[in-house]
């Protein structure tokens, strides 16, 4: 390894992690090299002056100044995504390299950039200190990063998501999947289940219950609370070691969609029970349950969020479906109890996250009345 004096010194890998881009180097020395030290990033706040070192383009070292552009970004490429945005240069060969605050301090490693051409174009991006800090103290003692797994899928609960659920105001994150063998199904989660808070912290969203979630130490109980029927409630859970490779982000932000005006009866879905004929053309499995889509006309609140032919309604509320009959009595239900959304829990023929999610499906053209 060429050090910043000129001088060579051997290293040796310890062990890596490239999903995550974090590598554990030793190097042999007879004398001790000087260390930086670690910051606190979730101090760390927007508009302060940072500085980039590194080796851009193969140069040689150089320092490059900013601030702090934006915090807990989210790149969809790791279960731990909570980047730092600078817009101090950042180019290929800095990655690797520290970003300092003005006290000398660490507070990330400088990961990726964002460019329309090779160059930086002002959006770079670092792996947060404390982040780097847990990857590299497992690394360290276990020689992989050990995340920690629940085996649920989750979701944001939107403001059309607690008006179905009948909550106040949006908070917390939906499941919309439960691995059977997973330690959730252990603890008796259910799908449509609202984590509120975990390990006595409120997450502000989904993805900061995920990484909440992955940095959880394996076989210890941790205690969560969450909503289920409109009832608040806690349950103890014990997460496991992440059964495989570290999977991309399945939280990617959706889109903000305006709800159709006029509300269809049966919201302009055209619903068929899943016969073999339909499995065989649609391409799902001999076992799939559910509803399966046949057509939805266009302008509706249901064609506006994406629903299309071939999509499977999985349950509508708390009730597993298997019959057009039955939606439409769930829909009829929600408008008699004047709600003004239902949730229905899809599975999209055509998604780029694998998996069933929840969305809230206008049913009325009235506006959602606030719960105590």
């Amino acid at each position: 390894m060429l050090f910043s004096d000129g001088v060579r010194r051997t290293g040796h890998v310890i062990a890596t992690s490239p999903r995550i881009d974090i590598a554990l180097i030793k190097v042999e020395s007879k004398q001790p090299l000087p260390a930086v030290r670690w910051a606190d990033s979730d101090k760390v706040q927007v508009g302060e002056p940072v500085f980039a070192v590194g080796n851009p383009l193969g140069i040689g070292v150089s320092v490059t100044s900013g601030i702090v552009s934006g915090l807990n970004r989210n790149l969809l490429d790791t279960p731990f995504d909570d980047f730092i945005q600078t817009d101090a240069a950042i180019n290929h060969g800095n990655s690797g390299g520290p970003l300092f605050n003005r006290q000398g301090e660490v507070i990330g490693v400088d990961t990726a950039i964002i460019s329309p051409t090779e160059g930086s174009a002002g959006l770079g991006f670092a792996i947060p200190s404390n982040d780097a800090v847990f990857c590299v103290t497992h690394l360290l003692h276990d020689g992989n990063v050990r995340p920690g797994y629940l085996g649920v899928k989750i979701g944001p609960v939107t403001q059309d998501i607690a008006a179905a659920l009948g909550m106040a105001s949006p908070t917390g994150s939906i499941i919309s999947e439960i691995d059977v063998h997973g330690p959730a199904a252990a603890a008796g989660m259910h799908v449509g289940d609202v984590i509120l808070r975990y390990d006595n912290r409120t997450p502000p969203d989904e993805r900061a219950l995920m990484r909440a979630i992955t940095k959880s130490p394996v076989g210890q109980p941790i205690m969560l609370t969450m909503l289920r029927d409109g009832h608040v409630g806690t349950l103890q859970i014990t997460p496991a070691d992440w059964p495989g490779t570290i999977a991309k982000d399945d939280t990617a932000p959706g889109q903000v969609i305006k709800a159709a005006m006029l509300v269809p009866n049966d919201l302009g879905l055209n619903l068929k029970p899943l016969t073999e004929e339909l499995r065989a053309q649609y391409g799902l499995a001999a076992d799939q349950k559910g509803v399966v889509v046949a057509g939805v006309v266009a302008g509706t609140d249901a064609f506006d969020r994406s629903v299309r032919p071939g999509d499977v309604i999985l349950r509508v509320q708390d009730n597993s479906v298997e019959t057009p009959q039955a939606v439409q009595a769930t829909l009829d239900a929600a408008r008699a109890l004047r709600k003004s959304f239902v949730l229905a829990l899809v599975l999209p023929k055509v998604t780029q996250v694998p998996g069933p999610h929840w969305m809230a499906l206008r049913v009325s053209d009235e506006t959602p009345q606030k719960q105590p």
